[in-house]
């Protein structure tokens, strides 16, 4: 599938798969000067590109997992969305869990972009829902004896 991409900064990298089977492409960060984030702070790192995605697609921004778990930086809403109809800069919320500041530097990897089908779903209010087995339970009532 292509996708089409603005540079919207002349130093904004391009997404990149890591390995041939990757399903999320590297977004790099696309910074004037290096931003420190304190712990347990949030700073919105931009990439320096706009994505045009085909309609029925969206972009899942995920936390790359090395960053994650070596650093402690990842997304601060867990998972961003990108809708087709957007056409503004993809932008990181990146959430410093760590104890110590960390520094992203222009050119970093700060995230990984999925891109994926949805569906919209058209609600219809009801009166009673089908029961199921499980019905009302929630919040780890699966898997119990």
């Amino acid at each position: 599938m292509k996708v089409a991409i603005k540079k919207l900064n002349k130093n904004a990298k391009i997404p990149a798969y890591g390995s041939e089977y990757a399903a999320g492409a590297d977004l790099y960060a696309c910074l004037e000067m290096p931003v420190v984030i304190g712990p347990g702070r949030t700073k919105v790192i931009p990439t320096g590109i706009a994505v045009e995605l085909p309609v029925g697609y969206a972009g899942f921004i995920y936390a790359r997992s090395g960053l994650a778990t070596k650093q402690g930086l990842a997304p601060a809403n867990k998972v961003g969305v990108v809708d087709c109809d957007y056409r503004g800069e993809v932008m990181v919320a990146l959430h410093n869990h760590s104890s110590e500041p960390c520094t992203v530097n222009s050119g970093d990897r700060i995230a990984q972009l999925v891109v994926a089908p949805y569906v919209t779903a058209v609600f219809e209010v009801k009166k009673e829902l089908s029961s199921t087995a499980r019905g009302a339970g929630g919040f780890g009532s699966t898997g119990k004896n």
